[in-house]
């Protein structure tokens, strides 16, 4: 038995952008909490890192659920999840320094910031494979400038 359900792609509710910006603060926070000077610097930038790994996951979690229910065939499907899954290897990648020892969190803070920053090429790529919802490309370039600027910002300071 199969079931062919459809699913209808609507506009972008204006909470998504909301409560999108409203995203942005832990980093901005992790920021005040670097640039204050004060014993809470080194916590900051690990947040910064968590919070911008924990992020960039979350993208590859989205595009799978994407690619499960908008897809336009299965053939399209094939390179889909292989994105899908990429954010969350870089993120440990990102990771891997500090069990290491090496260089972190700056490095790894660098590329998070650039992997976000670039993301939204992904969608576009996405796009041609699968339905997005109206808005979603202003809201992902959005996000993607701000969190991942915010996050190279925050490397210099490491």
């Amino acid at each position: 038995m199969t079931d062919n359900a459809t699913f209808t792609l609507r506009p972008l509710p204006k909470a998504a952008f909301v409560a999108g910006y409203a995203g942005l603060l832990p980093q901005v926070i992790a920021a005040a909490m670097v640039l204050s000077g004060m014993e809470y610097r080194w916590t900051g930038l690990a947040a910064a890192y968590g919070y911008a790994a924990f992020i960039f996951s979350f993208l590859g979690g989205m595009w799978w659920g994407l690619a499960v229910t908008t897809r336009n065939n299965d053939v399209s499907a094939n390179g889909i999840f292989a994105l899908a899954v990429a954010p969350s290897l870089l993120s440990l990648a990102t990771y891997l320094p500090w069990i290491w020892g090496w260089e972190w969190p700056g490095p790894s803070l660098a590329w998070l910031g650039i992997f976000l920053m670039l993301s939204p090429l992904a969608d576009r790529w996405l796009s041609s494979r699968c339905a997005l919802p109206p808005g979603w490309m202003k809201l992902r370039w959005h996000l993607s400038i701000g969190l991942g600027g915010i996050t190279l910002f925050l490397a210099a300071f490491a």
